[in-house]
């Protein structure tokens, strides 16, 4: 998630807007990557559990 958060702030750069630094890149990627990762691993706990029955 950092490195996406960070190849956009390069593209947005280009566009003419500031670039966001590697440390930002991080500390915006745990709040915004933790709740995603949440989701998807009960998504695919829950394919996991419906294939077992």
């Amino acid at each position: 998630m950092a490195i996406n958060l960070f190849l956009l702030g390069l593209i947005l750069h280009s566009a003419g807007f500031a670039n966001i630094a590697p440390v930002s890149a991080l500390v915006w990627s745990l709040p915004l990557g933790l709740p995603a990762t949440w989701a998807a691993s009960r998504w695919i706990g829950g394919l996991i559990a419906e294939a077992e029955r």
